[in-house]
């Protein structure tokens, strides 16, 4: 069974929300440790993971559905919904 436009939208938010709180922690620890002599260090790896959460929340986002539109790699049903 293939998923519908409606449910492959719901599911490509839901993995991209999941995966950026993933992505952004592993990228404040590493600001982190690249600034950690600096006494700062805490707000500068914040801000890097903001930015960083912000532009790849939507990068992943549209990643995910250009795949759903235009890939019909990885389908049971290889039909185009979106």
């Amino acid at each position: 069974m293939g998923m519908t436009s409606g449910t492959s939208r719901k599911r490509h938010l839901a993995k991209t929300l999941t995966w950026r709180v993933i992505a952004s922690a592993t990228t404040f620890g590493i600001a982190f440790v690249f600034f950690a002599e600096d006494p700062h260090a805490l707000e500068k790896a914040g801000g890097v993971a903001a930015v960083e959460m912000v532009l790849k929340t939507f990068l992943y986002y549209f990643h995910e559905r250009a795949w759903f539109r235009f890939s019909s790699m990885g389908r049971l049903n290889s039909t185009k919904d979106a």
